[in-house]
């Protein structure tokens, strides 16, 4: 694992992320950035910088351009589930799964980070909140606890009708690291776990989360 980032160095790079989605077109609507878990809680050097973002799914964007993009750089689906027009901007971002279609998780992630920073981001349909419940939900009828949701989190930024609007209070709790929170484990309880399997899915959750290196980034769909 790597060693993480200085704390002012996390901090401005959650910054950066925000004032990327702010200014420049995005492969989806964005609605929400979220910060959750180490960089929230104070650490420092933080290992891992926890991001995540709240997508909108792409509506009526340019169907028709599907084939051009699928010729020129053999991925499907632009136009459908990424946009044409930040295709045409940023094509060098460009992403696609297994089944050769843009992949607007791996879209954002391109956009968004640097492959060799420490920094995982979490895309998702719904909101943090809603997602940390369905996420427990299915780590627990699954028994894998390593796909939970650090429920730790602060909103940074939101789509408004006016226009996005940052989070100054918020911001700058996180640069003064005056945000509290209780333990991962004792999170986990407040959300129904009892305290014995709080305390085997948190250490799972930190077991998991030190293994990883890099940039990495997860798509979900609730």
């Amino acid at each position: 694992m790597t060693e993480g980032l200085a704390r002012d160095r996390a901090v401005e790079r959650v910054e950066e992320i925000v004032e990327t989605v702010e200014t420049e077109p995005m492969p989806v609507p964005v609605r929400e950035v979220w910060v959750y878990g180490d960089i929230a809680l104070g650490v420092d050097p933080v290992p891992r910088v926890n991001v995540y973002v709240t997508k909108d799914l792409l509506f009526k964007d340019a169907p028709d351009r599907e084939a051009e993009f699928e010729e020129s750089h053999g991925i499907k689906g632009v136009g459908k589930t990424v946009a044409a027009a930040w295709a045409d901007e940023h094509p060098e971002f460009l992403r696609a799964n297994r089944n050769g279609h843009a992949a607007p998780e791996k879209c954002l992630a391109a956009h968004l980070l640097r492959d060799d920073e420490p920094i995982h981001l979490e895309v998702c349909n719904t909101g943090f909140e809603n997602n940390v419940t369905q996420r427990l939900k299915g780590a627990i009828a699954r028994e894998d606890y390593t796909q939970i949701l650090d429920p730790r989190g602060a909103l940074l930024w939101a789509d408004t009708e006016d226009g996005g609007q940052r989070s100054e209070d918020a911001m700058q709790k996180l640069r003064d690291n005056e945000f509290v929170f209780p333990t991962l484990s004792a999170s986990l309880e407040m959300l129904g776990m009892d305290e014995e399997e709080a305390t085997v899915a948190a250490e799972a959750v930190h077991e998991y989360r030190a293994a990883q290196t890099g940039a990495t980034v997860r798509g979900d769909v609730v």
